[in-house]
């Protein structure tokens, strides 16, 4: 009955019925749908219906019409110049895409990597499947083929070769071209320990400093990377009695920052290493009962919080590199804060090389900020004009170009890993090797946190006169080393952060594309010692 009334009701309405359709919604099309599929409504009632849509269903006449609208963007004089403040009219709406460029080419590159490790695998077992394995065949056929006949002593260590190659345990050419004999922490230079130390922009403002540590329980330093904040103001505070009542604590957040930014120190204080100046890494303790300047990595302190939630055998922490916003820089904030509450002695200092400072301040209690002012020049950033598939190819054209075109001055390039790092050596000598002699010589260093000492020296090491050299680095020279006489730096925007993964219930390293502080801090690297591009 209920299917009969709507039918006569429907038919009452005639024309009107169909304009009142055309109004509803998906979902009510829907159900008009399943009706008539199952004879409770008549089809000629909806004139407006297509015959059959794919599924064999029928379909509404859809009268919405995408049109191209072009439009011109003319004013008029007295509104020229205000307009474009307004609305955005623009019949195009941009969305931004989760899954855009730049994630597309981070997947992209993963996966070219992993292509480039097997195939690097393929040929190693490839060479050793073409070794001889029974030398005594070709002697006992009386007419062998030219050169199948082999004498033992001549294979003798091929095969052990073939196979240290194939498990990396063969240093290659590239690394060998590069490796150097002494260890140097620093620039080579003339002049004294002293006389680099008074040279650093930090210098003039040590006894400032100083008063400010010691009029205020927090305190937000602001410099530039290369400003000497991370080395100099431990020792300042050092120097003026700050560790009587407890040590000075330094957090990095990178493990390869803490050791060599301590060696460094123990340096400049003139004391070995774990004496006066120690660190504390995973699995490493530099430390001595005497030791009154400590960095560390900021898990190894927030481990010491959960043991002495006061902190009683510091003094001061400075925590370093707070505009990475790690999760344990965000952590200690929380944790220090607290502690400061209980301990009105302890000072807190927090150092940023970005001007995002107004955040930290905000958080301690509005204090103070206090700005070093750094040796920045001039940069000129130049963007792709398109998005790229291969990130790792391009920069290294890149790095081929700004070669033989450009002037004189070092070249750092941002990459991912280790492994990406190591790949893109290789791949860049082989073809310096390729171009022969009459190019100008390309020193290639890779920089990582996992590399010996001897060879991570060798970066700051200025390239001999006639050549120039390329730091292929991980985000470790973002901010925590700082490398003279970078002129150029090539950034494809990619890093690897650590994520959780909550399918798998692991951690796992992910390439990302990097935040717009990160990039501006990137680019900043090349007007360190002039001006830059």
């Amino acid at each position: 009955d209920e299917a009969a009334n709507g039918s006569t009701s429907a038919n009452g309405k005639g024309k009107g019925v169909s304009s009142s359709i055309k109004r509803l919604t998906s979902p009510e099309k829907w159900e008009i749908k399943q009706l008539i599929a199952s004879g409770a409504l008549d089809r000629a009632d909806y004139p407006d219906l297509d015959e059959v849509d794919e599924d064999g269903m029928p379909t509404f006449e859809d009268d919405d019409e995408d049109l191209d609208i072009e439009l011109r963007e003319e004013e008029p004089d007295f509104l020229r110049g205000h307009t474009m403040h307004a609305l955005q009219l623009s019949p195009v709406k941009v969305v931004k895409a989760p899954d855009g460029s730049l994630n597309r080419a981070a997947l992209a590159g993963a996966a070219l990597a992993k292509e480039r490790k097997e195939l690097k695998q393929q040929q190693a077992e490839a060479e050793l499947d073409n070794l001889p394995k029974d030398l005594n065949r070709p002697w006992e056929d009386p007419m062998p083929a030219p050169g199948e006949r082999n004498f033992a002593q001549d294979l003798r260590g091929v095969a052990a070769e073939v196979v240290s190659k194939s498990r990396g345990g063969d240093v290659p050419e590239w690394k060998r071209a590069v490796q150097g004999k002494t260890v140097t922490y620093g620039k080579i230079t003339d002049l004294s320990i002293q006389d680099q130390r008074k040279s650093l922009p930090v210098y003039k403002l040590r006894d400032l400093f100083v008063e400010a540590v010691d009029n205020n329980q927090f305190l937000v330093a602001v410099g530039d990377t290369g400003s000497g904040k991370t080395t100099q103001l431990t020792q300042y505070l050092y120097e003026e009695g700050f560790a009587r009542r407890g040590r000075i604590g330094c957090t990095q957040p990178r493990r390869v920052a803490a050791t060599s930014v301590a060696k460094r120190v123990a340096e400049e204080v003139g004391c070995r290493l774990g004496a006066e100046v120690g660190y504390t890494i995973r699995y490493e303790d530099c430390t001595s009962p005497e030791t009154k300047i400590k960095y560390c990595t900021e898990g190894m302190l927030i481990r010491e919080i959960l043991l002495d939630s006061d902190l009683k055998r510091y003094s001061v922490i400075m925590l370093d590199e707070a505009h990475e916003r790690g999760v344990n820089t965000d952590v200690l904030f929380g944790l220090l804060k607290e502690t400061c509450r209980r301990r009105p002695d302890l000072k807190v200092i927090v150092t940023s090389a970005t001007l995002d400072a107004e955040k930290f301040s905000k958080y301690f209690n509005n204090c103070p900020i206090f700005t070093i002012p750094g040796r920045t020049f001039p940069v000129e950033v130049l963007f792709s004009r398109e998005p790229e598939t291969d990130y790792l190819d391009s920069a290294l054209m890149a790095v081929m170009q700004i070669h033989l075109t450009e002037p004189p001055g070092d070249i750092l390039l941002f990459l991912t890993g280790q492994e990406e790092v190591d790949t893109a050596s290789e791949i860049l000598f082989e073809r310096m090797k390729a171009l022969g002699s009459t190019v100008p010589e390309l020193i290639i260093l890779p920089m990582y946190s996992s590399l010996p000492s001897e060879m991570q020296s060798r970066i700051f090491d200025p390239a001999p006169p006639g050549s120039r050299k390329i730091v292929i680095s991980t985000n470790i020279s973002e901010t925590s080393v700082t490398i003279d006489g970078i002129y150029y730096v090539i950034d494809p925007g990619f890093v690897k952060q650590n994520t959780y993964d909550s399918k798998s219930g692991l951690d796992q390293l992910i390439v990302t594309p990097i935040s717009q502080a990160q990039a501006k801090q990137r680019s900043g690297r090349a007007g360190r010692t002039g001006p830059g591009k």
